[in-house]
């Protein structure tokens, strides 16, 4: 693998100054099939990566990487989407999970020029559990287990359209006592055609390892990689209506999904069935609608995650897992947004955020 690397590095140094575009795909490429065929090697950790991180996220189905609008959360999933609108901005997110799972960020974006800056904090908390021991008995005493993550991102606009980014992520999680910490990276890239609206992203997620392992046994600690994802993105919005319709394809460094391949055993006749190549397709998509009026004081999403839906569903129950759905307000200085989907077979999770142009409130 690090031939691989080794040698996607001399083809960036040496190409010329002309193709400058080209060595950033050129390097974009090779980081993600080099990362893609690592994935292939193990399992990962640290899934709450793979949260979404405001409420416009959560509404645009969890995965989204081109749909750039002046949200200060939406570079979470894509670093490159920082811009001259996210400026000086604090943004505030809080979900309730429930059975005491709390989610809460702080996220605040910096410009020098065209070079754009982040800075976030998330945390996870899963709340209190009973000791007990390997027959049930409770102690009455409890424990936690907590995730947190920091990220510092930074994006630069190369020219009209097209902006370039990055993020690092220190991971710590702490469950009992047991702890781990990681070390990751996502890349990724922003184009929007000139004179259109089609908007472009892709991003390559949660590269990295773990540095120290929850566990060790005879042979030493316990590595596993991140939950890595890449994603592409396009968005368009229509010239003769308020609306922008998006879709993500995601986790395409890997064909087969977690879920995907097993064979699942159906009602009391014990029929076996197994996921077609078309239904494995569709669930690397995520399709999203949004109203959005060209004043931009509002947003209305809806959006449908196809894999959420088909691992989250019960037979015969009826479910809106898949589902997710979401509004925003944009008045002067603040933007308030709020989003709900279905993650448990009988429970919403709610998802506000809150962010404020510390510029516009400080005039």
């Amino acid at each position: 693998m690090s031939e691989v690397l080794c040698t996607f590095a001399f083809v960036i140094v040496y190409l010329p100054e002309k193709v400058r575009i080209g060595k950033y795909i050129v390097l974009f490429v090779g980081l993600a099939w080099a990362a893609g065929a690592m994935a292939q090697a193990g399992r990962s950790v640290f899934s709450f990566l793979e949260l979404p991180y405001s409420a416009r996220h959560n509404a645009l189905g969890g995965i989204n990487v081109s749909t750039s609008d002046g949200d200060l959360g939406m570079s979470l999933n894509n670093p490159a989407l920082l811009c001259e609108e996210t400026h000086n901005m604090l943004s505030l997110n809080y979900a309730y999970y429930g059975a005491a799972m709390n989610f809460a960020s702080a996220l605040y974006g910096y410009n020098w020029g065209h070079n754009y800056t982040g800075y976030a904090i998330h945390y996870l908390d899963y709340g209190k559990f009973p000791y007990a021991d390997e027959y049930g008995y409770q102690s009455g005493t409890t424990f936690s287990a907590r995730d947190f993550l920091v990220e510092v991102l930074y994006a630069r606009q190369l020219s009209h359209g097209l902006r370039i980014g990055a993020a690092l992520k220190p991971v710590y999680s702490k469950y009992e006592v047991y702890s781990s910490f990681a070390l990751g990276a996502d890349v990724g890239a922003y184009y929007c055609i000139p004179d259109s609206s089609l908007q472009i992203g892709l991003t390559l997620q949660n590269i990295g390892w773990q540095l120290k392992g929850f566990y060790s046994d005879e042979y030493g600690q316990k590595l596993s990689m991140l939950p890595l994802n890449l994603q592409l993105g396009l968005s368009y919005k229509l010239t003769h209506a308020p609306l922008r319709f998006s879709l993500t394809l995601h986790n395409l460094q890997t064909w087969k999904l977690g879920y995907n391949g097993i064979e699942e055993t159906w009602g009391d006749a014990g029929k076996k069935t197994k996921d077609t190549w078309y239904n494995m397709l569709f669930s690397h998509t995520v399709w999203a609608v949004d109203i959005v009026p060209k004043k931009d004081n509002f947003w209305l999403t809806l959006s449908y995650n196809h894999r959420r839906h088909s691992e989250l569903t019960f037979r015969d129950n009826f479910s809106l897992a898949g589902f997710a759905l979401g509004a925003g307000l944009h008045v002067k200085s603040v933007r308030v947004g709020v989003a709900a989907a279905q993650y448990t077979r009988s429970n919403f999770t709610f998802q506000t955020t809150l962010s404020l142009s510390m510029s516009e409130l400080l005039k």
